[in-house]
């Protein structure tokens, strides 16, 4: 089906080739590109704004007899190694400078737009996993109404905790769900009443005490003068 990715650099056969792949693929080949926005690299724990692209064909599944081996696009992007204390271990010299992400589609867009799709499908993916981890986890329950209403509440708990997280720190901003709850939200905390006032007992020597404190303030108006 056009525009459908499959999976490529596997472990084995597949994952040989597909690094033999990019290997050969020229410097004059690479295009250089701009991400309109920076992104959060984990392995390298920093921003990215700049990374090249290019392509080359390529056939997956070698290993399997030739009427299930599929030939097509292996799209290619490339971003500078700029923690090189994140290198993993083993990799070769191929993967000494650069760190190199492959999409392997029939999709008949140009390159650039390929590429930017393929980001834009991860993205959304990883968002869909993050919901399927959490809240939707509970789900199908057999019935279309019931299922409706509760991708309703996923998706508006999905975005509270987004929120949350994103007003704690730049931490939490980009961690997943399970983790905001885990540090923000499940807190061990004992909430007590006296002089008809609330206080709420924290852990102490918490180690997201800051961040809970951020969002406590962010999210609850000063009280009243007097």
């Amino acid at each position: 089906m056009p525009g459908r990715r499959r999976p490529v650099l596997r472990h084995g056969a597949d994952e040989r080739l597909g690094q033999a792949a990019i290997a050969g693929i020229g410097e004059s080949a690479w295009t250089a590109i701009k991400y309109p926005k920076a992104v959060w690299d984990e392995e390298g724990q920093c921003w990215i704004s700049d990374a090249e692209i290019a392509e080359t064909t390529y056939t997956a599944f070698t290993s399997k007899p030739k009427k299930q081996q599929v030939t097509a696009r292996l799209i290619v992007r490339r971003v500078k190694r700029l923690n090189p204390a994140a290198l993993p271990e083993g990799q070769g010299t191929l993967f000494d400078t650069w760190r190199y992400h492959a999409a392997f589609t029939d999709s008949p867009l140009p390159l650039i737009d390929a590429e930017r799709d393929h980001r834009r499908h991860a993205v959304v993916e990883q968002v869909i996993a993050d919901v399927k981890n959490s809240a939707f986890a509970h789900a199908p329950s057999g019935h279309f109404q019931a299922n409706a209403a509760w991708l309703t509440l996923a998706a508006l708990a999905h975005n509270l905790t987004r929120a949350a997280g994103a007003l704690a720190c730049a931490f939490h901003a980009r961690a997943t769900t399970a983790t905001i709850r885990d540090h923000l939200i499940n807190v061990p905390a004992r909430l007590a009443r006296s002089a008809r006032r609330l206080t709420l007992h924290l852990p102490q020597r918490w180690p997201w005490n800051s961040e809970f404190i951020q969002l406590f303030t962010a999210t609850h108006a000063p009280p009243p003068v007097g």
